[in-house]
């Protein structure tokens, strides 16, 4: 059994270098092109990239949940301690700080910024929730079925969250709360935070009712291929 202390700094150091990523890479296309499209095509493939690394390196540690509405869903999974998911919630939010001031830094941008990016409304809003509910449903689908598969499950999932979401698919109110402190490609203004935030943690619990149903089966674990034939 790993020490909370350690799952906690694994918490922090993958939600940082998720962030950092992000944000990195978001002002790195930026920098390389004007067009638009191709900027958020490399913030895509970065942070998706990431994802799969990270997930795969911290999970045996600490689950690699990197995001507090995952750490939440654990908690009323009863499969994490709620003292330990708060902690978790903290250390992810302080995390993904330290990973925007680290990406400033790399590209020697002022370290503290607030972001003027302007994210609002209720598509915004209803995208977040749908991005939040897909990457559970997926997590917990996979954690299932194709437990090894889950990293790359995660970055497929982001991969297309980012295109077919309108708000580019946050879908993590840790990272939400970092963009909101980096005035550059991946920002989003603090005044807008709470609408994303609330979003993202109704679209989790969404997931969560419906997953605890779906994935009530019996014998679920040697369910054959056509689930009409008999097991």
């Amino acid at each position: 059994m790993i020490d909370l202390q350690r799952r906690l700094v694994a918490e922090a150091l993958g939600t940082g270098l998720l962030v950092a990523t992000v944000v990195g890479s978001g002002i790195m296309a930026e920098t390389l092109t004007i067009d638009v499209a191709l900027a958020l095509l490399a913030n895509t493939i970065a942070t998706s990239a990431i994802l799969v690394v990270l997930i795969s390196a911290l999970s045996p540690i600490s689950g690699a949940h990197f995001n507090p509405a995952v750490s939440l869903v654990f908690a009323l999974r009863r499969e994490l301690p709620w003292t330990n998911a708060g902690l978790y919630a903290l250390v992810q939010v302080l995390g993904g700080i330290i990973g925007a001031v680290v990406a400033h830094a790399m590209f020697e941008l002022p370290l503290l910024q607030v972001s003027a990016h302007v994210r609002t409304g209720g598509a915004q809003w209803f995208s977040e929730g749908v991005a939040a509910f897909g990457l559970v449903v997926v997590i917990l689908a996979g954690l299932r079925f194709e437990r090894k598969a889950v990293p790359m499950l995660v970055g497929l999932y982001i991969t297309a969250a980012y295109w077919f979401t309108a708000s580019t698919s946050f879908a993590n109110p840790a990272v939400a709360i970092a963009r909101s402190l980096t005035d550059t490609f991946s920002g989003i203004r603090p005044l807008d935070l709470p609408g994303f935030v609330l979003a993202q943690f109704t679209g989790a619990m969404i997931a969560l009712t419906l997953m605890t149903w779906l994935l009530r089966v019996p014998n679920a674990g040697n369910l054959p291929i056509n689930p009409e034939d008999p097991a």
